[in-house]
């Protein structure tokens, strides 16, 4: 299949030959007949893309923060690589979506196959959207104005927040699509509406739609017709839906105001407010989410848990239906809005006409399949980007997944270690597709059965959610393939003691190699302190501090389910460097939290970790530092000196005689890793961690979950699988 995808560091559209997506539990699949191209988004898209990197950093100040803070904490070239890999991933264009149903995921009950529904699906031949961000299409609703929905929800957002009765008078500011879908909306709650616009084009489509219009490219004063159009009153409230980088909007905004009138931004402007427009009027300002209540949070789109109806009235996909009624009852009228209609096919010609802004509601229409060879091409599974290269190379290797850490940092590092990159595979296509373009990946795939399947691959790598890394290692195992996975291996005892009895099922010296992501212990300036320590003839003691940084609360990260929390996910990494540099195995896991009365996302944490040796070590896991401190610090204290490793760039040896201090680039390891796993799997090392250490590593990081929660100490040497599914007192 096909779909519009843009590169963000030219600006440049193509329509780019996809997988069709993998439908998903609580999802729909949907072949598209129209998308609606929003005109203001998209071609601020454009605008940013063909912007060059100094405009792009002044239209993105906040992110401008964010290198800064990386220069300081990974180094200046580490950063502008980072930079340029993101920039260079080009990103799915559109929102704006109408089909037809072709698979009814698992746990979506009200759909069948046939059904016609809105989405906020991309621009893409076949989509598949969670159940919460779909909306059935009513009898005499034409496609083309479905096609509007998600816009009429933005809008309609935006008026349910100015809250507007019988007879009051309001003004909007920008008349694009949504400012125009606004101004019929309010038109329809029985509110007076004036209207304002640079383009005489768009002022004119208002005054249809019963609203007085002004064109205010001439320098007509918009605060003036204002206050005239509400009696010399002042109008009862604002929606804004302009899209400007000026302050001056919101200060004629407030000035044309009543008193305790109400400003609704749905659009983007300059804030720099000046507090006496609000504060002698008492003005009230909010910002307008997107499409509603549920927008941006994972629980109600990726998971869909609705909100009780009786406690949130409108929830986005309540708003879509609204949106959609008001059609049905032909109270919003699109034809006026659609100014071209442009096949699928000649995609690049809409956006040019976008770019020169001929036309304000672009739709496109998409070919339908005429028989089954062309339903077969449209939803077929696996796409060829590559010929093949290497065919008689006998490690062949397949990604499963394709997210932001595969694409910036495993494929750069894998794809210079010599093996033969068949497949990528990813649920929606796209980003799988994109991957396999940059790093010479033959196929690009969303049907995990066909990588299974083939002979010619000899291992998987798994990149994929930490809920699925067990699934992917077992399956990836029992078809006698090596498998690398990202930490951590598993989130329960239960799925690691079938990963060991896999293992355990093959003959001695059969066993496929089975490697977790710990790239630490691989890092350059690692080695020689595990090359010092191991002439050491006592116990080590080792502090290692992580100024993990805050995610949002509602980051999978943090979820059990999906992420297992940020110890289990990401500690891993340390109790296994610990261990490595230690050489014998942990045999008790101390923990405490920071006790929080609530939202306690358990991310502050002390580890303490006994190993056989007797030695011990601390792991200091926070999240409430700040970004311009290093990210990562171990200190190993031995033979009366002290060895510092500072965030992976920088080794000291204090009262160590003999011992080189060293400065590098930022190298956590991760490309060290990644060649150690091809010359084992090449047969030309053993594997690169035992399976008893990653075994162990994983016993530790489940019980350190127990001991944290319990405020108690696991004794892994008992039965760890009981230790740590139970509760300890």
């Amino acid at each position: 299949m096909r779909q519009v995808l843009q590169n963000l560091k030219n600006g440049d559209v193509e329509l780019a030959e996809v997988p069709c997506p993998r439908l998903k539990a609580g999802h729909l699949l949907i072949r598209t007949t129209r998308t609606l191209i929003s005109a203001g988004t998209e071609r601020m898209l454009l605008d940013f893309g063909k912007a060059n990197y100094l405009n792009k950093a002044r239209q993105q100040p906040e992110k401008v923060k964010q290198v800064l803070h990386k220069i300081q904490t990974d180094g200046l070239v580490a950063t502008v690589n980072a930079v340029r890999t993101k920039l260079d991933q080009p990103m799915a264009m559109g929102y704006c979506n109408v089909g037809v149903v072709i698979g009814v995921g698992h746990g979506v009950h009200g759909y069948k196959v046939g059904n016609r529904v809105v989405s906020n699906g991309n621009h893409a031949e076949v989509v598949v959207v969670p159940k919460n961000l779909c909306a059935p299409v009513p009898e005499g609703v034409a496609d083309e104005d479905a096609a509007f929905t998600v816009l009429g929800s933005i809008a309609l957002q935006g008026v349910r927040l100015a809250a507007p009765t019988l007879g009051e008078s309001f003004a909007v500011f920008g008349l694009g699509l949504v400012g125009l879908l606004t101004v019929q909306l309010l038109r329809v709650s029985g509110a007076r509406v004036i209207g304002f616009d640079f383009d005489e084009q768009r002022v004119a489509l208002a005054k249809t739609y019963g609203a007085e219009a002004i064109c205010i490219a001439g320098g007509a004063d918009p605060i003036q017709a204002g206050v005239a159009f509400s009696r010399q009153s002042g109008v009862d409230g604002v929606v804004v839906t302009a899209a400007t980088s000026s302050d001056e909007l919101m200060h004629q905004a407030a000035q044309m105001c009543r008193k305790r009138g109400r400003i609704i931004l749905t659009g983007v402007t300059g804030l720099h407010l000046q507090r006496a427009d609000f504060y002698e009027k008492e003005i009230t300002f909010q910002v307008s989410c997107s499409y509603g209540p549920g927008r941006y949070d994972p629980s109600y789109e990726e998971q869909g848990r609705d909100y009780p109806l009786g406690f949130v009235r409108w929830t986005e996909q309540r708003n879509f239906g609204a949106v959609l009624d008001l059609m049905a009852e032909q109270r919003l009228q699109m034809g006026a809005l659609i100014s071209k209609r442009v096949s699928f096919d000649a995609v690049e010609q809409a956006y040019a006409a976008l770019r020169e802004r001929e036309a304000i509601g672009i739709l496109l229409e998409y070919p339908q399949p005429q028989n089954d060879e062309q339903v077969a091409a449209l939803l077929g599974q696996t796409v060829s980007v590559h010929a093949a290269v290497g065919r008689n190379q006998p490690d062949v290797l397949a990604v499963i997944g394709a997210g932001a850490f595969t694409y910036n940092m495993v494929l750069p590092k894998l794809s210079g270690c010599g093996g033969r990159l068949k497949w990528i595979c990813s649920s929606k296509g796209q980003s799988g597709t994109i991957a396999a373009r940059k790093y010479g990946i033959e196929n690009s795939t969303t049907d995990m059965e066909a990588i299974l399947a083939d002979d010619e691959v000899k291992a998987l790598v798994v990149t994929t959610r930490h809920n699925t890394h067990a699934r992917f290692v077992l399956e990836g195992l029992r078809r006698g393939k090596h498998v690398f996975v990202e930490k951590p291996l598993c989130l329960t005892a239960a799925e690691l003691a079938d990963i060991e009895a896999t293992m355990a099922a093959f003959s001695t010296g059969e066993a496929p190699i089975l490697m977790v992501g710990y790239n630490r212990r691989f890092a350059p300036l690692v080695q020689p302190i595990h090359k010092f320590l191991a002439q050491r003839t006592a116990p080590l003691s080792m502090t290692f501090t992580c100024n993990a940084g805050m995610l949002p609360t509602d980051n999978w990260n943090h979820d059990p389910e999906i992420g297992g929390g940020r110890i289990l996910g990401e500690a891993c990494h340390f109790i296994d460097l610990l261990q490595f540099l230690v050489g014998a195995p942990v045999t008790h896991v101390g923990a405490m939290k920071q006790q929080r009365e609530s939202g306690d996302t358990e991310d502050n944490v002390v580890l303490s970790l006994m190993f056989a040796d007797g030695s011990i070590g601390n792991i200091n896991y926070f999240s409430g530092g700040h970004k311009s401190f290093p990210k990562e610090r171990l200190e190993v204290f031995t033979g009366g000196g002290v060895i510092c490793l500072n965030n992976f760039r920088e080794l000291r040896g204090y009262g160590i005689r003999g011992f080189s201090n060293r400065k590098s680039g930022l190298d956590k390891g991760h490309e060290a890793e990644f060649q150690a796993f091809v010359a084992a799997i090449r047969g030309e090392t053993e594997a690169p961690i035992p399976f008893s250490q990653l075994v162990n590593t994983t016993h530790a990081s489940l019980a350190a979950l127990t001991a944290m929660r319990n405020c108690c100490v696991v004794d892994l040497t008992a039965n760890p699988a009981d230790v740590v599914e139970n509760e300890v007192s």
